[in-house]
């Protein structure tokens, strides 16, 4: 079968190879075998292809963190899932099959398709534990999201609006602003036309906002810190632009957290949890409240090129590689 591995760090293009590997090994107690259909790509993959990430894999290592497929075999003891189910589960990766554990797989309704349930588990499960867990975001608070046509910035949108939040939304490019609207942002800002955009995001929060929810980082958490409602939470989900540098003083004025929001740590810490985010993100997907924003798919061919577009913030959306 086939594979995408990288074998020594460096940028996505240069560093991946689609390699042919051994066919999974024979199944062992618990486990199930899944025909890869549909991959999702997050920064992290573009970060630990360039060894840049705080987790770093062992080499060879396949990237894609999230799959969706068919399980088309199961050990003898696996009770909840048969061959033919379609699934979504963490791992996989850019790989034709795969064995798993049944635990950390779910079943995903009929009319969602494969390419949509492969953007669920990274982008919504962090989402969901950011803006439940961490932030108890309430219905009637304001949500400002950076990155917002992004594929963690379009999950804050949809749960942000389930959980009946009011939502302002910064992107970049009059696209991905109608984009951010689609998905039901009440307020859309662009910021390559509004570069300094806190005196308008102070207006239409009648003053600061509650909650807001950055995987950006860089200059721009800096303008999201002046943005902060008294009491609001300011939500730290990446750094696609560096690291910034917070002042004390600042939170102590307006009497303001800073949140650090590390999903996979957490499900570390406690791994029930992850049922119970996956269970509530495919309860909203079956009634519709949650559709992935996603970019044109890719081929299995162009995996690596998918990579590097993330890479080079080519895309919106979540990037998805078809597999099967």
């Amino acid at each position: 079968m086939r594979a995408w591995q990288v074998r020594e760090l460096g940028n996505p293009a240069d560093v991946l190879e689609l390699n042919e590997i051994p066919d999974p090994p024979d199944l062992q107690a618990g486990e199930v075998q899944v025909s890869i259909q549909s991959v999702g790509i997050s920064f992290p993959d573009v970060l630990q292809c360039r060894g840049e990430y705080q987790i770093k894999p062992s080499l060879p290592w396949v990237p894609g963190g999230e799959s969706a497929g068919v399980v088309n075999a199961i050990a003898n003891d696996v009770k909840d899932f048969g061959i033919g189910d379609r699934v979504m589960m963490l791992g996989g990766g850019l790989v034709e099959k795969v064995n798993t554990s049944s635990f950390g797989l779910w079943k995903i309704p009929e009319n969602f398709a494969f390419e949509k349930a492969a953007a669920v588990p990274v982008n919504y499960g962090t989402t969901w534990f950011a803006l439940h867990e961490r932030a108890s975001l309430q219905a009637g608070e304001t949500l400002l999201i950076t990155g917002a046509a992004g594929g963690t910035g379009s999950a804050a949108i949809q749960l942000g609006k389930a959980a009946g939040a009011r939502i302002i939304a910064i992107a970049g490019g009059e696209e991905k602003v109608e984009q951010t609207l689609r998905l039901g942002a009440d307020h859309a800002i662009n910021h390559q036309s509004t570069p300094d955009w806190v005196d308008e995001v102070r207006a239409l929060s009648d003053g600061g906002v509650d909650v807001a929810y950055d995987p950006v980082g860089g200059e721009t958490t800096h303008q999201v810190r002046r943005c902060m409602a008294w009491d609001g939470r300011l939500l730290i989900i990446g750094f696609v632009a560096g690291i910034p540098d917070l002042p004390a003083n600042h939170m102590l004025l307006k009497n303001y957290s800073v949140v650090g929001v590390h999903w996979g740590a957490s499900l570390g810490r406690n791994p029930a949890s992850l049922n119970n985010q996956m269970v509530s993100v495919l309860n909203h997907a079956e009634i519709g409240a949650v559709d992935p924003l996603i970019f044109p798919p890719y081929k299995f061919s162009e995996g690596a090129t998918a990579i590097q577009d993330l890479a080079d913030r080519k895309t919106w959306g979540k990037v998805i590689v078809r597999v099967g």
